[in-house]
């Protein structure tokens, strides 16, 4: 008699905005014993629930969710940040005997989980503060002006429409007088073994996925998205910051300050989504490699048929 295979550390499911990937990954959760656990950048801030598509009150209490919303807006969260949020779920989850369903957008996290990250040093706080106070009133451009001047090679792989990360990089050099392309080489060892996590990507057609992403905004207004932004504004946040980036709250920052309607607002927000959509699907056909990509109708059925043999 063959023997039975131990569970899976962890499911994984990704996909872009609006895609489906939180509805599937609650069922999957519910039938396999498992607990969500957050991999969007966006859904770890506490300040915006609505503008980041968070799980509401009812579906946390229907199955556990982890790591949603357990960060201030004032803090600058990073990949690494969640990888050590991730292993510390993944062992409290193992003792329990559960399994951890890790749905999220954000490519860069299930990378990080299967291939390990760049073995970066850790910035000091101060070092981190005195950077971003630097940066404090000056445009996205003017700051990879200044990257290119102290550290050319990083700055010619970053948009300067790319403060988070232009800004990483200078932490970084200020920290350690080193360019961050050195430091990209080694890379720490990988959380979850990729030949014994199934992994699935939620792929809608484009026309499907940007009617949903449009529909969902015009959702998130009437639910209150603009009490949302109109509170993150009192906060007076260094507008470099994550969460002062998400998708929708800079449109109904203008908004609210009186430079375009609303109606523009909510254009724009819905374009930059729609965007970014594009983009995490092409993240994910190039840098997630293993994957199973679902298509088309009955993603859902498809996705237990494949799970199927490993509950068993």
């Amino acid at each position: 008699m063959p023997r039975k295979l131990a569970p899976p550390r962890a499911i994984l499911i990704a996909g872009p905005t609006a895609s489906g990937k939180s509805a599937l990954a609650q069922s999957v959760a519910r039938r396999h014993g498992g607990e969500v656990v957050n991999a969007d950048s966006m859904q770890v801030y506490r300040d915006l629930r609505i503008l980041t598509a968070r799980p509401t009150p009812r579906e946390e209490q229907t199955v556990p969710h982890r790591l949603f919303g357990h960060v201030d807006g004032a803090e600058n969260y990073s990949v690494g940040r969640w990888l050590e949020d991730f292993k510390a779920t993944l062992d409290e989850l193992a003792t329990r005997g559960r399994v951890a369903v890790v749905a999220g957008g954000t490519g860069l996290y299930f990378k990080a989980a299967l291939q390990g990250l760049s073995d970066i040093p850790t910035v000091p706080e101060e070092v981190r503060a005195s950077v971003r106070e630097g940066a404090l009133g000056r445009s996205p451009q003017e700051l990879h002006a200044e990257l290119a001047r102290v550290d050319p090679v990083t700055a010619s792989r970053l948009l300067p429409s790319d403060p988070q990360r232009i800004l990483r990089a200078l932490e970084i050099f200020a920290a350690t007088g080193r360019s961050l392309a050195q430091f990209q080489g080694a890379r720490t060892m990988p959380l979850l073994d990729s030949g014994r996590c199934p992994a699935f990507f939620i792929a809608p057609s484009r026309p499907e996925l940007f009617a949903r992403i449009n529909a969902r905004f015009d959702k998130m207004i009437e639910a209150g998205a603009l009490d949302e932004a109109r509170a993150l504004r009192a906060r007076r946040l260094d507008p470099l910051l994550p969460v002062m980036r998400a998708h929708g709250v800079p449109h109904l920052l203008s908004f609210l300050g009186g430079r375009m309607s609303l109606e523009e607002a909510i254009e724009r927000a819905k374009r930059d989504t729609r965007h970014y959509a594009k983009r995490q699907v092409t993240f994910a056909r190039h840098q997630l490699p293993g994957f199973l990509w679902l298509e088309g109708e009955d993603i859902e059925t498809r996705a237990f048929a494949a799970l199927e043999p490993i509950f068993a």
